[in-house]
């Protein structure tokens, strides 16, 4: 059974009545099972778990310790082009947005990396925008070329490809492929996506699928928090999660928590989700899948990201810039969106330290594939 059949056996308002339906014996009860379900990861989630935060927290603590140790990884993206042929409605680079449109050469890749070297990085995600017949296959096939014998892993976060594309990018260097399906509320989904590749609902969906299928060791899943009710969102990814899992077990998977953020020529979305909020759903996550690896990047604020550190996550981006040439090449070119955490990889470093954690630079080599 594909994960699209699944999907479509599921009805988006009653997941969302269901969630919001759970009781405080359901939170408990789920906080004392050995092994969580998608029901309990409901209860979880849900309204009546916001009183039991604290435990949430020391378990997803114990949890992930237990699993990970006292370790974060610490990785930095450099985006490649801003590029794009879709519209979407909350994103800086769409298609619609006047722009001024920047893809990197190979000397100016080059360049970013040297710069981004100085800060110590060894894991790297590669961004682009969404825009085929400029960064294509090949064109990602020739940055990792120039970008690999300068860091020990490399992840990349573009449009979604086909098998056999992965397989060749898989073949290059490639660890891990990052894809969030932004919202899985199908009905609204188009409303955010009106044109270009992207408004494909089910493509974008069957993705994870692909990557499983052309051998990519990590596989990264999210939803953008605050286009749709993020309860509903975050029950969809788990399922997702749940089934890649039970289908492709050899893989590792991680998550990622992107909260919408301003960005030039966009309107922000008012379903926000609050920092407690946040916090409730990475402990959720963690109590329902001890093995997943959970990432909190630079949009989120210094004094959240201060306070994360001990209750799940297990890596951390750094000095990030969200423009392409943003290191070196071009700093003023447009941002995709705004970061709100601009301190140094040293001083993210400094405070993983601090915490009594290890601030990683490598846990990867390619020489083990």
């Amino acid at each position: 059974m594909s994960f699209k059949e699944i999907y479509d056996s599921q009805n988006w308002e009653e997941a969302k009545a269901t969630i919001y339906n759970k009781t405080s014996l359901d939170v408990e009860k789920a906080l004392s099972a050995k092994r969580r379900t998608l029901e309990d990861f409901k209860a979880l989630i849900s309204p009546a778990a916001a009183p039991y935060l604290e435990q949430m927290a020391q378990l997803s603590h114990q949890l992930t310790q237990k699993r990970f140790g006292k370790t974060i990884q610490l990785f930095v993206p450099m985006y490649l082009s801003n590029e794009c042929n879709n519209i979407c409605t909350y994103c800086g680079f769409s298609f619609d947005n006047k722009i001024k449109r920047k893809t990197l050469s190979a000397d100016e890749i080059l360049r970013e990396i040297t710069e981004i070297k100085k800060s110590g990085f060894n894991h790297i995600l590669l961004v682009t925008g969404e825009a085929n017949h400029t960064v294509h296959v090949d064109y990602f096939k020739k940055a990792i070329e120039i970008i690999k014998p300068h860091f020990a892993n490399i992840s990349i976060e573009v449009q979604p490809l086909d098998q056999n594309e992965y397989e060749e990018l898989q073949q290059s260097g490639v660890y891990a492929v990052l894809v969030y399906q932004e919202t899985y509320h199908q009905d609204k989904y188009k409303e955010y996506h009106p044109k270009g590749k992207k408004s494909n609902f089910y493509y974008r969906m069957e993705t994870p699928e692909r990557i499983g299928n052309a051998g990519i060791h990590k596989i990264g899943l999210g939803v953008l928090l605050g286009l749709e009710d993020w309860r509903t969102d975050s029950f969809f990814c788990a399922l997702h999660l749940d089934y890649l899992q039970k289908t492709y077990w050899q893989t590792k998977y991680s998550l990622s928590f992107p909260r919408i953020r301003p960005a030039e020529g966009i309107v922000v979305p008012e379903k926000t989700i609050t920092d407690k909020e946040l916090v409730q759903l990475i402990c959720a996550y963690r109590l329902f899948n001890e093995d997943v690896e959970i990432s909190v990047s630079t949009r989120e604020s210094e004094i959240f990201r201060n306070n994360i550190i001990k209750l799940g996550v297990t890596s951390m981006s750094a000095e990030s810039k969200t423009n392409p040439g943003g290191y070196s090449v071009e700093p003023e070119s447009l941002e995709q969106f705004e970061i709100s955490d601009e301190r140094s990889a040293k001083q993210i470093a400094t405070l993983i330290s601090d915490n009594n954690y290890e601030p990683v630079w490598k846990d990867w080599d390619k020489s083990f594939q």
